[in-house]
């Protein structure tokens, strides 16, 4: 059973994951229709724009820990930029795919390759991995 706390976690990440979604889903488009970008080549840049904005709400709000983290922030910043590297170009070759295999308006299979990155991938290694709490805050919040 999923505990309040995790819920809240949760619901906060999804916050998080929004703000940095708009900047980069509007990035993206003014990108490519106004400055005439790829779309491909908007991802890549508004994906590192949104990143910055999702990291830093991460990890100063949702996944703030009392009594730390088990790694530095550093590292933290490291394993954040591999798991954006792997959302950004999981994001551009899914919308890619949408786009030319079932002709879809590349702003329509962004949109719907944003919902599977989102949950199946950027979630859980972001909370499991990149901001992992110490051992002993795990004990304390299971009891």
């Amino acid at each position: 059973m999923l505990s309040k706390k995790s819920i809240y976690t949760f619901l906060q990440a999804q916050v998080a994951a929004f703000l940095g979604g708009i900047t980069d889903y509007g990035l993206m488009i003014l990108l490519t229709e106004v400055f005439k970008l790829h779309f491909t080549f908007s991802i890549l840049i508004s994906g590192t724009i949104g990143a910055i904005i999702n990291f830093c709400i991460n990890r100063f709000w949702v996944f703030k820990n009392q009594s730390g983290y088990s790694s530095h922030i550093n590292s933290q910043l490291f394993k954040f930029a591999l798991v954006v590297l792997g959302s950004i170009s999981l994001k551009a070759f899914g919308t890619l795919i949408f786009q030319k295999v079932f002709q879809i308006d590349y702003r329509i299979g962004r949109l719907i390759t944003d919902l599977f990155v989102s949950y199946a991938f950027n979630y859980p290694l972001i909370k499991n991995w990149v901001f992992k709490a110490n051992e002993k805050q795990n004990v304390i919040q299971s009891n």
